[in-house]
Order: structure tokens, then C-alpha cells, then sequence
């Protein structure tokens, strides 16, 4: 199992969480907003490159949920949950997107709850299975 790793930056408003081992590479993020995201710096992120409202829609936007946010005034710190439906949809030569609240259990029976949107890898290459880490772009995945 890969090694879990989480960062945070804060603006004493909002803080960003990034967890690299669930992110897909999608480039949303910094095409985007690439004020605030730049991979080529370091650190990658600037979060006062742009305003909490402007860096909370582009997270929003991110389909691994790789990254996420919450408000620094919430006493919980978990990122705001979507009271919808589950919707699901087949990204063409990329993961499956499942969108919603969920409940995910692994092979151990651990169970994980997911919120907004969670990639779910179809391509069977993902050394983080069940999520995709982008690995279908490296196998060239066609499906």
C-alpha cells in the first residue's frame, strides 16, 4: 500500500489538503488557477495567489479529490458535503468518477468516507486501487 502522505496550506481563511497519492494528474487544478497551482514550484502551492472563493471553486472542480478544503471557522474541518443524489460517469481512457457521499470499503473492511467527487480506477493498473492515481495514461488505456 502506498505510503499515505497529506499537506496542508493555509490562508488563516480557508486550508487546502493535498494528498498526492490520490491525485490523477488531471492538470484541472493549474490550468485553472495556476496562480495558486503550480507544479513547478515549490511549494506548489501558493495560497495567497488568489482569494479563498476563487481557490474553493478550483478545488471543487479537482475529480480525484485529491484536493479538498475546508473553512478554518469550522469547527469539524471536514470538507463540505453534497446533500444529492450519487451520480457516476465513465471518463473515456480514465477512471470511473462516482460523485456524491460515500462509503467505501477496502478489501480489509476498513471503510472510508468519500465526499464530492471519488476516481475509481478501470484501467486495473492503480498501485492505489480501488482509486485511480493516473496510472491509465502511462498504460495508454483505452476503454
Amino acid at each position: 500500500m502506498p505510503k499515505e502522505i497529506t499537506k496542508t496550506y493555509t490562508n488563516g481563511e480557508v486550508t487546502v489538503v493535498w494528498k498526492p497519492g490520490e491525485c490523477i494528474h488531471s492538470a484541472i487544478c493549474f490550468k485553472g488557477l495556476g496562480e495558486v497551482f503550480d507544479p513547478k514550484a515549490r511549494p506548489w502551492v501558493n495560497i495567497n495567489g488568489a482569494n479563498s472563493d476563487r481557490i474553493v471553486a478550483q478545488i471543487d472542480k479537482c475529480p480525484s479529490g485529491a484536493l479538498s478544503y475546508f473553512r478554518n471557522n469550522d469547527i469539524q474541518g471536514q470538507a463540505e458535503k453534497i446533500d444529492a443524489e450519487s451520480i457516476v460517469e465513465a471518463v473515456p481512457n480514465g477512471p470511473l468518477l462516482v460523485y456524491g457521499n460515500l462509503s467505501v470499503k477496502d478489501s480489509a473492511g476498513n471503510t472510508v468516507q468519500k465526499t464530492k467527487v471519488t476516481a475509481f480506477c478501470r484501467c486495473g493498473a492503480s498501485a492505489n486501487k480501488p482509486y485511480c492515481d493516473g496510472t491509465h495514461t502511462k498504460i495508454s488505456f483505452a476503454g
